[in-house]
């Protein structure tokens, strides 16, 4: 999914320069030609990734719209476009907001690169937001990702049980997210900010479940050197999420059902028992109600926990969501690992839309992680998901195999177009000629194809279009210099 840059200018000949710029790089773009504009746009919802705001304009002038931007609780990075650098100008816009400023005119490289820092920029505020949010037990439902009538029925529930302290029962496949959609209980109820304490009910050693929920008291049994609070009073105020609850063996059923009944625990070895202030969530991913039948499951803690069911939908049944929680996943992993990833290609998002995803929301998460760590492209193409797709990623260092035996090589394209020479790397004699010569020669090729268009040869070459033109005076190379945005 493309970014979109917003170009808040009065000037249309700025406008479309920039642009151009902008969208030969896979930027979407948006268009206000004064301030007003801007914050309407801003208002009505619409799509705005980077801001790039001219500071001089008729009626609401840069500096104020940015200003009420902040106001208006808009934090996207906004990088201030002057024609006029002066310090005290910069100074001012910085401390209104602004991440970045350009001066006209600006350089493709300078814009291409102010907008990449400006969304990297922007992601890790993000994901720095939403960690603190996690670790401060204040995630709501305004974070679950999706817009789909199964999410959105899910945030209805949640919002309505999380302003009781009824018990909540979360249903649904292995890696839907119920623990995302219990924590979102807790941050929304009168227990935000309180201790949220999440305890994996299927891998507790059988020997210490006890010890593990409710503590022990030094000396208690071999090896229980110290006195160790249990996770009830861990969470004690707060919320305790029972994951897997379904796994729970019988014995300690009973001792859970007491708990949750008379609000206190038995630490082992302790003589008296322990008030406990908790709210209990649980999940599963079993039929409880057939572990009743089966005896596995007493049916007293059943109707003890299923007071509020919550149904958490398959990836399957929500495929709406998947683009949202691709760009999600791409934003933080590229946060994580230092990447650059802009997006997924259409094919891709097409591709993942319609995969049946048995693993769920935990499934894509690992799935685009592993894409980003080995993607080479700016968008994530098909043949980065190799177990979805079934497409090998190319490998550039292979002969080619009899099905691409006749497939013109570049040199023969470059033979077959007028005018133009390809470079030669042996002299006459055969031997390699000097890095120099061959360098001449592949500036001079790379001006020639992109008929002398600086910014597209410095791109294409993998340089600073300031390092190109010095390399074409040093090589005495005859070109007109040209480019300006």
């Amino acid at each position: 999914m493309s970014k979109t840059v917003l170009i808040v200018d009065d000037d249309p000949t700025q406008r479309r320069l920039v642009q151009g710029v902008l969208e030969r790089e896979g930027f979407a773009v948006a268009h206000a030609e004064t301030g007003e504009a801007a914050i309407d746009r801003l208002m009505a919802g619409d799509v705005a990734d980077v801001i790039l705001l001219d500071l001089t304009m008729p009626g609401l002038g840069g500096m104020a719209t940015l200003v009420e931007m902040r106001q208006r609780g808009f934090t996207q990075p906004v990088i201030v476009v002057t024609a006029a650098a002066g310090v005290e100008t910069v100074v001012k816009a910085m401390q209104a907001g602004a991440g970045d400023f350009f001066v006209k005119p600006a350089s493709p490289e300078r814009i291409i690169v102010g907008v990449r820092n400006a969304l990297a920029m922007g992601d890790l505020k993000g994901e720095v937001a939403r960690l603190t949010k996690r670790a401060g037990g204040k995630a709501t439902f305004d974070d679950l990702i999706g817009t789909s009538a199964p999410m959105m029925a899910v945030k209805r529930m949640g919002e309505r049980a999380a302003k009781s302290t009824i018990p909540v029962l979360i249903l649904g496949e292995s890696g839907v997210g119920k623990e995302m959609i219990a924590r979102a209980v807790h941050g929304c109820s009168d227990r935000s900010g309180k201790p949220f304490v999440a305890v994996n009910c299927g891998a507790l050693p059988a020997n210490l479940i006890e010890s593990i929920l409710f503590g022990h008291e030094k000396g208690s049994f071999t090896g229980a050197t110290d006195k160790h609070l249990g996770k009830f009073q861990e969470a004690n105020g707060g919320t305790l999420f029972l994951d897997e609850i379904g796994e729970l063996p019988l014995d300690m059923q009973v001792k859970l059902l007491r708990a949750l009944q008379e609000s206190e625990i038995d630490p082992v070895g302790s003589k008296r028992s322990v008030r406990v202030d908790v709210r209990i969530v649980s999940a599963t991913n079993r039929d409880l109600a057939e572990r009743v039948a089966a005896g596995l499951f007493r049916e007293d803690l059943y109707y003890r926990l299923n007071v509020f069911p919550i149904e958490a939908p398959a990836l399957r049944e929500r495929r709406g969501d998947i683009p949202a929680l691709v760009e999600a996943f791409i934003r933080r992993f590229n946060v994580e690992e230092g990447r650059r990833i802009q997006g997924a290609s259409p094919e891709t998002l097409a591709m993942l839309s319609s995969h049946d995803w048995p693993g769920n929301v935990r499934q894509l998460e690992n799935a685009i992680y592993r894409a980003i760590v080995l993607a080479d492209a700016p968008f994530l193409q098909p043949h980065d998901f190799p177990a979805v797709s079934g497409l090998a990623p190319p490998m550039s260092d292979e002969a080619p195999t009899q099905a691409y035996a006749s497939v013109p090589t570049s040199a023969e394209l470059i033979a077959d177009m007028p005018g133009v020479a390809p470079v030669r790397f042996l002299d006459e004699r055969g031997h390699l000629r000097k890095l120099e010569d061959i360098e001449k020669d592949l500036i001079e090729l790379a001006i020639e194809i992109y008929a002398g268009h600086m910014s597209e040869v410095a791109r294409r070459l993998g340089i600073g279009r300031s390092t190109l033109y010095r390399k074409v005076r040093e090589q005495g190379i005859d070109v007109e210099i040209d480019e300006a945005v």
